[in-house]
């Protein structure tokens, strides 16, 4: 570790029902802790906390088996269409794309944002920058995504989404909400959150994911939020900036959850978000009945794949 602080990372892969088989759930248990491990080496070695975000989505991107550029879920035309955001806390900036399509890494335009008097694009206007930046076409289908859409499409599209883990193409799997995201705290204390997904799945075209708002992936100074679930409940509660704003307002990030989820709850929303404050302190909470997340607090590897419904804390 370099500088004053120890680095945190938290990293999800979806929310939604629970994972079928016992086999899913070691095999999704041993690539998310393969991925905090990773993005964690680099961060312990002084890289900055929106590198080792963008690191991180990156490689979860490159994950067949989670919703968001390779293994992006189809729309309800047979395309996919995927979005993405950054948000460095420390400068309170946030970037993304919006059905941005044919490119392995929308997180890298995100990126790229960044730096930009015009800092969230749309599908044209992604597209756009691809071609201004040399992007190399990329086509993020997979066969289990192909099997699924046709199955749906034999089926009259009785689903309203499709699957967020990847466990079978002929599975009728119900965990049906998924995006990806990693919050990151550097040695300098610097805060980070990106979120990217492949949208829901069989939605109608054009629909904007709450994954390249700040509803769904937001950061300053004092916290940072990345959110899963279903998009439009975290869009109505506004739930990661909702949660900064509570941490900025001097609530502990503990305390902002529970009485987040709490009102979530209420509203009978269903999603999950994570999060790390200034102090260091990380936090995870859901309303369904699962969240693919996985943390290092600078001690150990841990996650929430088997936690029951509600919030919790790690300590610094």
């Amino acid at each position: 570790m370099t500088g004053g602080i120890e680095p945190k990372l938290i990293i999800h892969g979806g929310a939604g029902s629970k994972i079928k088989s016992q086999e899913s759930l070691i095999a999704v248990r041993h690539e998310l802790h393969q991925i905090v491990e990773a993005v964690y080496q680099k961060l312990a070695a002084g890289a900055e906390a929106k590198s080792a975000v963008v690191l991180g989505c990156r490689l979860l991107e490159d994950n067949p088996r989670f919703n968001a550029g390779t293994g992006s879920v189809l729309q309800s035309d047979g395309q996919i269409r995927m979005s993405a955001s950054l948000m460095d806390g420390a400068a309170q900036r946030f970037s993304g794309v919006i059905n941005a399509s044919r490119l392995q890494h929308p997180i890298d335009l995100a990126e790229y944002l960044q730096t930009s008097h015009d800092r969230v694009l749309s599908d044209y206007g992604s597209a756009d920058l691809m071609r201004e930046l040399g992007t190399p076409l990329y086509d993020p289908l997979t066969e289990l995504r192909l099997q699924e859409w046709l199955r749906e499409r034999s089926e009259g599209f009785k689903h309203e989404m499709a699957g967020v883990v990847a466990e079978s193409a002929l599975a009728n799997s119900s965990a049906r909400r998924g995006t990806i995201g990693v919050v990151a705290l550097d040695s300098q204390g610097r805060i980070a959150a990106g979120t990217s997904t492949g949208g829901k799945g069989l939605e109608r075209i054009g629909r904007v994911s709450d994954s390249a708002m700040p509803a769904g992936n937001y950061a300053t100074a004092d916290a940072g939020i990345s959110c899963t679930g279903i998009g439009e409940d975290i869009i109505d509660e506004c739930l990661a900036a909702r949660i900064v704003v509570r941490v900025t307002d001097g609530m502990a990030l503990s305390q902002a959850f529970d009485k987040s989820f709490a009102e979530a709850d209420r509203n009978q929303r269903e999603f999950g978000a994570i999060g790390i404050d200034r102090s260091g302190r990380i936090a995870w909470g859901k309303t369904s009945e699962v969240l693919l997340a996985a943390y290092h607090d600078g001690h150990q590897l841990g996650d929430a794949l088997e936690m029951g419904k509600g919030t919790k804390t790690a300590s610094c």
